[in-house]
């Protein structure tokens, strides 16, 4: 079964500095039909102007991934990380016992856009940390790569949580497909353009829920980035 999250029926704040559109319940949308995903809790797509973006805030127990499609995004925290984040490349920053950071859009003059994403962690209280890394777009073109895992194989980032993320660029009529294991669950989004997920179009913007089913097949409709979740 799958069951589309339309791209129309977000959360939505536009507070000048931020356009946001949020998947999940988060902040002040309240959605109690949408909390989350199994342990997938947040995908915020946000739009950050020039200069702008998010000062030292805290975070506890959670999985933050944030996925770049446009710009840059700069990074520090009270690890004593600091890093700007480019498409491509992937960040996992786990906040554990508690951890601080700002994000800022690391351009004067040009906006950033990217997917800021929650997982919720396998336990709590754990140290915090911070992984990022670069993955070519040749490794993700007609494929799904890998980004993330519970035990970080295969060059991904490492997630504390029973879940594989792949990303995948896809071209008008490229087809992947990804089978799924007895009991486990997907959720698909789709960052840019349009692709069918098993005969079911999916637009830019749009999140599917997928229950039961064996295998997910996207098909290109448009040039397409997708992530795919696979979920305990």
């Amino acid at each position: 079964m799958i069951t589309v999250r339309n791209r129309d029926e977000r959360g939505a704040v536009n507070i000048g500095w931020l356009n946001s559109k949020h998947t999940f319940s988060f902040g002040h949308y309240f959605d109690p039909a949408n909390m989350g995903f199994r342990a997938l809790r947040v995908i915020n797509e946000d739009r950050v102007i020039p200069g702008a973006g998010f000062p030292t805030h805290g975070h506890a127990d959670m999985e933050i991934i944030s996925y770049v499609l446009d710009g840059a995004l700069e990074h520090k925290d009270t690890l004593g990380t600091s890093s700007v984040i480019r498409p491509g490349e992937v960040q996992r920053m786990s906040a554990g016992s508690g951890i601080r950071h700002s994000e800022y859009n690391a351009s004067k003059k040009d906006p950033v856009h990217f997917l800021q994403i929650w997982i919720l962690p396998g336990e709590e209280g754990m140290k915090p940390g911070y992984e990022q890394k670069a993955f070519p777009a040749e490794e993700k073109q007609g494929r799904l790569r890998l980004v993330g895992s519970q035990d970080g194989r295969d060059g991904s980032v490492t997630i504390h949580q029973d879940v594989d993320l792949y990303a995948t660029l896809l071209k008008d009529g490229d087809e992947v497909t990804h089978e799924l294991r007895a009991g486990r669950y997907a959720w698909v989004q789709v960052a840019r353009g349009q692709v069918s997920l098993n005969g079911q179009l999916l637009k830019e913007g749009d999140g599917a829920a997928v229950r039961d089913e064996s295998a997910l097949t996207l098909v290109g409709q448009t040039d397409a980035e997708v992530l795919v979740f696979d979920l305990a």
